[in-house]
């Protein structure tokens, strides 16, 4: 097999591949026996019929057909390799008249990752903000897991600002019910504002057993966006009384002894959100350092594919969470263009950021070992809240292994960049940063080697967050309390009466 290259331009080629009818055999034996095993012939066993009655029944034409359509796609790939082109998008492939017994040619052209001059990577300035924990903060966290850790007493009285209520609610459109918008004996916090709107305000003031009727606008199922009048009916009204601050809560909802060991943990807790804020601020601010000195052209064709792409990945988490696109775009107070031109924007820079890792980890001699493909593959089993055989085996029949290696190898690449940066903190103080994670996230400096005990800010880093989960409301009982390298459930508020 022969091929040539044409550069059409800086992201687009032409490859052209002649191939000898010689190299066709292979394939076509495999066609020969292919079409056998589909065939009934009399006095023949399927796939045991000769090539010239297969001629004769089905055509010689037909065979070569096959045998052309099967080893196309390994010609293509061999191309590619000889070539060494990385192709972005699939091929537009011309295949030639060509006749039994003569030399097969075909074209392919296709998009393909430009040529890039690295711009200077070693050495980048970012300036991130100050590390500060306010004893503020620290209240705070200590006040939301007083909260975690409270009771609920029930009393005969009206419904205040903060109360934890029950109610029944019943939505109707023009008189007539809603089968999904009804629901009982749902808990809520009044003043919470995470159910309907207009709700708050109709329960401030009611008594148990009192009923009220308000509008609101549903955002999900079939009537979402559109007003309907809403029955709510107060069954039970119950008061949040919190524990007293002292040695004894701090026992009760931690595996601290004292209160003020309690708000040392918590505030080491904080300072290792900070620091990794920190390191986030430091990725963002080289990288985009990086992408305004590189300058590279970009195919329009991936850019709309990968652009088309998140529209329907979004568009599938929206339908999931019963929220039109309309509505997502209010809640993120963005036109439909601003939206438009911020993912076009993204896309870019997403992209151009791939390119230059895969660059800067080809400069550095970067590969990946089977531990650091295991350990990102453990990660993201986590992530995807199955086991580490269950993602393994997907991947492998969805042919997601060179991905997750090519991913890994680009953090490794970001890992020598903000190794070798040079960050400091808005007071001109040097932030030090352990490196990076093989999927690219960062682990925060920690008194690790001092404790002996593993970091928390480090074990965040895994999917489920600590910084990212914030406090349940009382009432949820799986909620899992974090202080310091601690673990304690928090029960459920408990009615005294």
């Amino acid at each position: 097999m022969k091929s040539a290259v044409e550069t059409l331009n800086p992201t687009r080629v032409k490859l052209t591949v002649e191939v000898p009818f010689d190299e066709l055999k292979p394939s076509l034996d495999a066609a020969y026996k292919k079409i056998g095993q589909q065939i009934s012939i009399p006095g023949f066993r399927k796939g045991k019929v000769p090539a010239p009655i297969i001629d004769q029944r089905v055509g010689r034409g037909a065979v070569v057909d096959e045998a052309v359509n099967s080893a196309l796609p390994q010609w293509y790939f061999q191309a590619l390799s000889e070539n060494e082109i990385t192709p972005l998008g699939q091929p537009d492939i011309d295949v030639s008249d060509y006749q039994d017994g003569s030399d097969f040619s075909f074209t392919a052209e296709l998009d393909v990752k430009p040529h890039i001059d690295l711009p200077a990577y070693d050495g980048l300035e970012a300036t991130v903000a100050d590390l500060v924990v306010t004893d503020q903060q620290v209240d705070d966290e200590l006040e939301q897991l007083r909260k975690r850790f409270s009771t609920l007493t029930t009393v005969e009285r009206a419904v205040g600002d903060g109360d934890f209520v029950t109610i029944n609610l019943a939505a109707s459109a023009n008189g007539r019910a809603i089968d999904e918008a009804q629901a009982t004996d749902l808990s809520y916090q009044v003043g919470a504002g995470t159910m309907l709107d207009g709700l708050d305000e109709a329960l401030v003031g009611m008594s148990a057993d009192e009923s009220r009727t308000f509008t609101s606008r549903l955002v999900g199922g079939g009537l979402a966006g559109q007003d309907v009048d809403v029955d709510v009916t107060v069954t039970a009204v119950k008061e949040q009384e919190l524990p007293d601050l002292d040695d004894e809560f701090a026992q009760s909802a931690s595996e601290f002894d004292t209160l003020e060991d309690l708000k040392d943990g918590l505030r080491t807790r904080l300072t290792q959100m900070a620091r990794l804020e920190q390191a986030n601020q430091a990725r963002d601010a080289i990288l985009t350092k990086l992408v305004e000195a590189a300058e590279i052209p970009l195919p329009d064709a991936a850019i709309e594919s990968d652009v088309e792409s998140r529209r329907q990945s979004l568009a599938q988490q929206l339908e999931y969470s019963q929220m039109t696109m309309a509505q997502y775009l209010e809640a993120q107070d963005q036109s439909e263009e601003e939206f438009a031109a911020e993912l076009r924007e993204n896309v870019r820079e997403s992209m151009i950021v791939q390119f230059l890792l895969d660059d800067i980890a080809t400069a550095e001699s970067v590969s990946v070992d089977q531990a650091e493909l295991t350990q990102a593959m453990v990660r993201r089993a986590q992530q995807s809240g199955v086991s580490p055989d269950e993602y393994l085996k997907h991947a492998m029949e969805h042919g997601h292994i060179s991905e997750i290696v090519t991913e890994v190898r680009r953090g490794k690449a970001l890992s020598h960049v903000m190794e070798n940066a040079h960050v400091t903190d808005e007071s001109g103080n040097r932030v030090e940063l352990k490196a990076l994670q093989p999927d690219g996230t960062y682990v925060a400096e920690t008194d690790e080697e001092e404790t002996g005990q593993p970091d928390p800010a480090e074990r965040s880093l895994g999917g489920g967050s600590d910084e990212d989960a914030a406090p349940a409301a009382p009432g949820d009982a799986s909620s899992i309390v974090t202080v310091g390298d601690y673990v304690t459930p928090a029960p459920p508020p408990t009615d005294e009466r």
